[in-house]
Parts: C-alpha cells; structure tokens; sequence
C-alpha cells in the first residue's frame, strides 16, 4: 500500500516552506501562522475552582458525540472526558467545525490532540484543561485544518514544544503559532474529501480485521475449555463432573478439591535467585527478561526483600491480577515479591495442561465467584484457590491435551499475529497518506475524481 503513494501524481512545482520539519511544499501554496485564520478561546474555568475534569456536577454531563473527523473514538477519548454540557450561561460555547485541543496530558501521544467537533450549536462548554479554536477565515476549510493538524509533522511540532513534570502541558502560544499550510480552499476541500473516504475504507478494513481477531480468541477459548474439560476422544463415555464450571467430564476421570492438588510454597528467596515478574502476557519470567520484551523498565522492589519468595519452575502464582487473568505458570526459577502466593504441585502433573486450565474463561470465572475482594480491597489469596474443584485426567492424557493444545494455539496465534500486522500496515498508510495529502507530497484532486481505492 504504501507502493501505491510513489505511484500518485504530485505537483508541478515545489518550493522550501521555511520550516525545517514541513520541508518542501507545492509552490503555490500559502503558510500562515494558526492565528491568522481564527480565534483561540479557553475553557472555564470554573466557579470557586471548581474542577470539570471530576465527574460531572448537577448540570453538566458528559459530551459523548465528540469525535475527531477520521471517527476514531480512541484518539480522542481522552479529550471527549473533559468536554461537558453547560446550561443557562450565555458564554461564549463550541460551535460546529471549532477544532478542539487537549492542553494538558499524561502523555505526549495526547498533547494537543485535534479533533473537529461536528456537533450543532448547542451550548457546549470546556474546561481548563482544553482550548477551542474557531476558523474565521473563509479560505480555510475546517476538515483539512483538522487533518494537517493530526498529521505526523504536527504531532511531532506538538511534542517537541510541550513540556512538563508531573504532566505534559502546551502553552496557548504554540497553537496560536504553529505555521499552517493552506492551499487555495478548493484544493483544501479536496484533499479532505479524498481522506475522508480513504481512511473510512482503512477503518472499515481495520475493523473487520479486529473482528476476526476476535473469532480468533474466541475459537482458542472454545478450543481450550473444551480439551482440558472434556479430553481429545469426542466418542469416551461421559459424566456429569457436579462442579458446575466444568460440567461433563469424561467417564474416567477424577475431581478433586484444588488443596488437594496444588499447596502453598513458603520458602523464601535463596541466595543467588534473580527477581521474577509475574506477567499475564508471558507468565512468571525474569525481570530482566520482560524488561526487555516490553523495551521499557519496571519499578523494582526496594522494601522487604527479605520477605521474597522462591520460585520453582512450573510453579503457579497467584496475584491479584488473577482475578482478571488466570494464575501464571513459572518459567523460571527465581524469587518472586513477598505479596503473592506461589504453588508448588502435590501430585505429578503436566504443568503445560494446568496452564491452559487456569487461563479458560470458565476457570477464571469461578476464581471470581470465590471473593468479595473488589468491595472490601482483600487481595486474591490461597483460601479462594483453595474453594475450585479440578479435573484430573491421567497424566498421559494430560501430555497429550497440553501438546494438542500447543500446535492448535500456534496456528491460531500466527494467524493473529498476522493479522495484527496487517493491521499495523493499515494503519501505517493511514498515516502515511494524511501526511502526504496535508503536506503537498502528493497531489489528490485527480484521485479523488477518479476515484482511486485502496
């Protein structure tokens, strides 16, 4: 796809805009500072302080329509929060086509994100943490605004000028003077239109990608419950289990109270174990070795390490984040934080097996129905592990499910991968192609006309 932006047209003539990061543009187009063709207005502040980034107050409710040209609601999610509906002031309010910047953000990917609202004249307020800009000039069409302003140039102006600590924070006097390429209206109204239906097409290609993605994870959840509960042999005489989070079990096979099966291990850490992370993503591994699989650092522990605890391999532990996803099988030998549970097998068991066990659905289901810990802020212990029932297969039927299970993620895991690439690519020459439309590199108008697809 991205093949396809050398082979559009481009223009005539360019020239050097004077701004080192816009480079060279189409010779006939204008660059104009932002203040030149409308007006920066500020949010309210508030009476008595008060604050509108809180849950909205008797009056005010949030603004859910708010949403950016290109329709993607996680772009601008964290702007629509701080937007709220004020009645009975006569202020000025947002109007239809004002574009609308987040000032103040935790991040740099949110700094000044731009999004147009396409609302109507209702009154419509924002709060400190926003600023409103309003077009006044009639030779500048709000869409296009709106998407050179997403483009990848801007992003990176808006992150270069940002600053601060605690937060990211951009002085009014950016926006104001960001320098704004304008070509004549008529190409401006092209180039909008020429992204409006081309990155509908990429959404809509995004999101039926994202959909099978989502069979995907459904099938592997079917496929996982349905082996480790019910065996590989679809003829074998079954049984009703009596737990009802496992339902039918194979004739031959057992249930046993989870205590039974797994206990606590309580040594603490021995000289010489590295630290461990327990990880939904890859389960108990070194820190070190997440670290780098994530390309970031994590806070290490820094009190009681005394208190750590040892870690076999093949190992379970348990974390509060079990609630939400499974209990994480050791990869490595090591120590783990004084907080979480580590359980060490009592029977000779396929470790492989029990790890896809406790990353069903179902089993992390019933491990939700043992607490109350969301209400009473109790962590996820020993004694609510301790009230599941498990299926206990032979072990060699055991092997044979965990290396069944294993080719079958495999396959259904590359075929995500692959379409998270493809996903990736898409959104790439998304980028990409408001980029090149915004800043001249290509010339749109004949495609737009012609009605070229993706």
């Amino acid at each position: 796809m991205i093949e396809q932006l050398a082979e559009m047209p481009t223009y005539g003539a360019y020239k050097d805009s004077g701004v080192e990061w816009l480079g060279e543009v189409p010779a006939h187009w204008l660059l104009k500072k932002l203040k030149h063709i409308g007006v920066i207005y500020a949010g309210l502040a508030g009476k008595k302080g008060e604050d509108f980034s809180k849950q909205p107050r008797d009056g005010f409710s949030p603004f859910v329509p708010f949403t950016s040209i290109a329709n993607n609601t996680a772009e601008v999610k964290n702007i629509y929060q701080y937007v709220f509906v004020r009645k009975h002031e006569e202020q000025s309010f947002v109007k239809k086509n004002d574009l609308l910047f987040l000032m103040s953000s935790e991040t740099l990917d949110d700094i000044a994100k731009c999004s147009l609202y396409l609302g109507d004249n209702n009154p419509l307020y924002l709060n400190s943490f926003c600023k409103g800009f309003r077009i006044t000039s009639e030779k500048s069409i709000p869409k296009y605004i709106n998407y050179l302003l997403q483009s990848d140039n801007y992003r990176h102006y808006f992150g270069v000028v940002a600053r601060g600590f605690t937060r990211i924070n951009l002085k009014q006097e950016f926006i104001n003077g960001a320098p704004i390429l304008l070509p004549p209206a008529p190409e401006q109204t092209a180039i909008a239109a020429f992204l409006d239906r081309k990155t509908a097409q990429i959404d809509q290609a995004v999101a039926i990608k994202e959909q099978q993605i989502a069979l995907l994870k459904e099938h592997k959840q079917i496929l996982i419950q349905t082996a480790v509960t019910r065996g590989l042999d679809p003829n074998v005489p079954m049984r009703d289990s009596g737990v009802k989070w496992i339902g039918e079990i194979p004739a031959h096979w057992e249930i046993r109270r989870s205590k039974f099966v797994f206990t606590q291990r309580k040594e603490l850490a021995k000289p010489g174990d590295v630290q461990l992370s327990a990880t939904q993503a890859y389960g108990v591994i070194p820190q070190d070795e997440y670290e780098s699989k994530i390309e970031r650092r994590v806070v290490k522990i820094q009190f009681h390490l005394e208190k750590r605890k040892h870690v076999e391999i093949d190992d379970f532990v348990i974390s509060m984040r079990s609630f939400q996803g499974g209990l994480e099988r050791a990869w490595s030998e090591g120590c783990i934080r004084s907080s979480y549970v580590v359980l060490r097998p009592l029977i000779k068991l396929n470790a492989s097996y029990y790890g896809y066990l406790f990353k069903s659905s179902r089993y992390i289901s019933a491990l939700q129905s043992t607490a109350n810990f969301i209400r009473d802020g109790q962590d996820l212990n020993f004694e609510n592990f301790s009230m599941i029932d498990l299926p206990i297969a032979p072990l060699e039927e055991q092997c044979k499910i965990a290396d069944y299970l294993d080719n079958q993620i495999f396959l259904l895991n590359k075929s995500t991968e692959l379409l998270l690439q493809q996903i990736d690519k898409l959104k790439e020459y998304k980028t990409t192609l408001i980029n090149s439309a915004v800043t001249g590199k290509i010339r749109v108008a004949e495609s737009v006309q012609c009605g070229a697809e993706l």
